[in-house]
């Protein structure tokens, strides 16, 4: 196979796409971030004539490839040979045009990987540090975050992640936890729990790389979306030396004796599959990788990977000292979210691309569907309805139409030839001039990676197709003026032929049926319209209907099959919420953080087999309330939430409380209730209490403050005040303004 390399007088591109982790199957918002918006920009720029590489490949180094594959009971390497056929196959089947396709768990990026270190620590960008890990014994080894688990300092929770707690949304270092355990580990008899132990990493010099990264910034990024350059000055402003090492088995090895048991981080080693990708591609990838005055280097990917692309991996490049290409120019994407949720493998929600490729639906469509929704500036929702309103109100009725109607006219009067042009009136000379003056704007609108605006110009042009045959009538002038019906359908064909070139990058597959029916090839895409590129006698092939209108029957079984706000049923309100009086307070034998305290919350509402008049519950707050300012508070507490011991004693349920900028306090209902009045949303919102919620559950009620600091139950975009039964009196965390987290 031959090589693709830099050319002397061709402007030269090099487009990488964000390198998707291995570990799962990518949904649409992931294909939609990276790989798809890539292959649109690389397919334009081969149409217009520049030498194109682009590159992308599967992320496999980390420890979440050493999770899943525990989680499969496989080696990781398997489970990364499962899934990088999985994303191979998947964006082929998208159409997606790479160069190459890799993976990061090779030689190559050994090799470069570790030459770029090397450089580094030559240059003494990189140094030492202590720091303080949790051990285990028996796996003999530092634990990385996600491999522990243990008691949240905050909140008290038992099974708090060495990242973050589930409960109180905290994040945590895994020597922050109490009653460390090693998740591997947890389930064997007589093996100890992890303790904590000093371990030395190594970290990047970003301070000292700071004058070389701030001068490439200032010269490459006014063209950035102003996301990217914020993000990347805030950066700038504190940069910070960052560890690039981890006690892992499954990743890069560090080249230092020293260190020979550690590997690179994945955020230091992942960007380098780019280089190491195009290594396996062309041993002489240096041409592209090595070569600034000759090639321009793109790169699209997702909003949270821009600290990655602009700060951190031009930071190692730079410090090596050699002439590396670094990045000209990165297009970013916001979220895109499902039928006003997220995706989730786990909930049956949303379409992931295998899913797509089940579907029966050609890819064409789905194509259209998510560049005409791409969420470049903001937020977008996928949404079945609006899926078929796009293919049939715009794609079929638009260009498809338009297309089969201009050819099957053709073929139909005119012997499947295309007829000559006769005389040009003031009408072609006007839309000739009106499309010429849109492929200017498609060109400036592609270079600047607005894909969005490129589509919508695209089908602009279209319209402008159906405008000029509805004005001209073929269908009467073939019965009275044949030389001039010629003239409009020879447009007609041509134009066709545009459009095709146009909408290729975007759907390549239907570009290649109008193609066939056309028996054509694309030009390549200039500022004026070729209204010659078809000459007369040129004979189509066979003409038949181009898309297909998508049936509603088939939408109703993707909805009911991958879900949509019609079966996505919003969630009801699940808490059993409950005035409650403090009647006492005590601090906790076992923690100096927590309180005891005894709530009266009506008789009848107690916990089944508890004694006495008052529900204990235990409280974090002793750092916000002294207990003398608890007692005889009025206050709501979840009475359905699953009894836990905490540090030996039980509590049976919680007391809401709202946090905002480090501030916490309970919330309330003014004016005197009884206890055990139940505390509900309004609005329309179903409360359907369950028997038993636990914490986790709890968190995925999504309740907040508004800006008067009254609490509300929020479903999707929809707000339900949340209300004493008796009186309907808000519940309310006073002093508060909008957005405060209820805990």
């Amino acid at each position: 196979m031959s090589q693709n390399l830099p050319q002397e007088g061709k402007r030269n591109v090099l487009i990488t796409s964000a390198l998707p982790y291995v570990n799962n199957v990518p949904h649409l918002g992931n294909i939609i971030g990276c790989v798809l918006s890539a292959d649109v920009f690389a397919r334009y720029c081969r149409l217009r004539g520049h030498n194109v590489l682009y590159i992308c490949g599967t992320d496999e180094y980390g420890t979440a490839t050493e999770t899943k594959a525990m989680e499969e009971g496989v080696t990781p390497q398997q489970i990364c040979d499962k899934y990088h056929v999985i994303h191979a196959e998947i964006y082929k089947w998208f159409g997606c045009s790479f160069d190459h396709f890799g993976r990061t768990t090779t030689k190559q990026q050994t090799d470069i990987a570790q030459d770029i270190f090397l450089k580094l620590h030559k240059k003494e960008f990189v140094y030492e540090d202590e720091i303080e890990q949790l051990y285990c014994s028996g796996c003999d080894s530092f634990l990385a975050d996600r491999y522990v688990e243990g008691t949240c300092p905050h909140c008290a929770y038992e099974d708090a992640r060495g990242d973050q707690c589930d409960v109180c949304g905290k994040l945590l270092n895994p020597t922050e936890l109490k009653d460390p355990k090693c998740k591997r580990c947890r389930s064997k008899t007589g093996v100890p729990p992890p303790e904590v132990r000093k371990t030395q990493h190594l970290f990047l010099d970003l301070p000292k790389l700071k004058d070389p990264l701030e001068s490439w910034f200032k010269g490459t990024s006014a063209a950035w979306s102003a996301n990217s350059q914020q993000i990347t000055s805030s950066w700038l402003k504190d940069l910070k030396g960052r560890c690039i090492t981890r006690d892992l088995k499954w990743g890069t090895p560090v080249p230092l004796e020293r260190f020979k048991n550690k590997v690179f981080y994945v955020w230091f080693d992942a960007p380098i599959g780019y280089l190491s990708i195009t290594a396996n591609y062309t041993t002489e990838w240096e041409k592209w990788w090595k070569n600034p005055d000759q090639v321009e280097l793109f790169q699209f990917m997702g909003k949270d990977n821009i600290p990655f692309h602009t700060v951190m991996f031009p930071s190692c490049l730079l410090g090596t000292g050699d002439p590396y290409t670094l990045l000209k120019t990165i297009s970013t994407t916001e979220y895109l979210n499902y039928e006003g949720g997220k995706f989730s493998k786990s909930r049956n929600t949303g379409v992931f691309g295998n899913d797509a490729i089940k579907s029966g639906i050609p890819v064409e469509y789905w194509r259209f569907y998510l560049l005409m929704i791409r969420p470049e500036t903001s937020d977008s929702v996928f949404k079945w309805d609006d899926f078929a309103a796009k293919i049939n109100d715009e794609l079929l009725k638009n260009v498809g139409n338009f297309i089969n109607r201009a050819l099957k006219f053709i073929s139909s009067n005119f012997g499947n030839k295309i007829p000559g042009v006769t005389t040009l009136t003031e009408a072609e000379e006007k839309l000739f001039e009106k499309i010429s003056e849109q492929l200017v704007d498609y060109i400036k609108a592609m270079e600047a990676v607005s894909l969005k605006e490129g589509l919508r110009i695209a089908m602009g042009i279209s319209q402008l197709g159906n405008q000029y045959f509805q004005a001209n009538q073929p269908w009467e002038l073939v019965k009275t003026d044949q030389n001039r019906c010629k003239t409009v359908v020879n447009v007609g064909a041509n134009l066709s032929h545009l459009l095709a070139t146009l909408l290729e990058p975007y759907v390549p597959s239907l570009s290649e049926k109008i193609f066939k029916q056309l028996k054509s090839q694309p030009q390549q895409i200039s500022e004026k319209f070729n209204h010659l590129a078809l000459l007369e006698g040129h004979e189509l092939g066979d003409v038949q209907p181009l898309i297909q209108k998508l049936d509603d029957k088939v939408l109703q079984v993707c909805k009911a099959t991958y879900g949509s706000s019609e079966t996505m049923v919003a969630p009801v309100f699940p808490l059993d919420l409950r005035v409650g009086h403090i009647h006492s307070v005590e601090d906790h034998p076992q923690a100096d953080n927590l309180y005891v305290c005894k709530i009266d919350v009506g008789k009848d509402h107690n916990p089944k087999g508890e004694e006495g008049p008052y529900r204990q519950v235990i409280a974090g707050l002793k750092n916000f309330m002294t207990k003398e300012e608890l007692t005889g508070k009025q206050v709501v507490v979840i009475c359905n939430l699953k009894p836990m011991n905490l540090k030996s004693v039980k509590s049976c349920g919680m007391l809401v409380c709202a946090e905002q900028e480090n501030k916490m306090q309970l919330v309330q209902i003014k004016g005197k209730q009884e206890p055990g009045t139940q505390v509900l949303p309004t609005g329309g919102a179903k409360t359907k209490v369950q028997p038993v919620v636990d914490k986790k559950d709890f968190q995925k009620v999504n309740m907040s403050t508004v800006k008067d600091g009254s609490l509300v139950f929020s479903v999707k975009d929809k707000k339900f005040p949340l209300v004493s039964a008796a009186d309907n009196t808000p519940v309310i965390a006073e002093g508060f303004s909008e957005g405060a987290k209820i805990k």
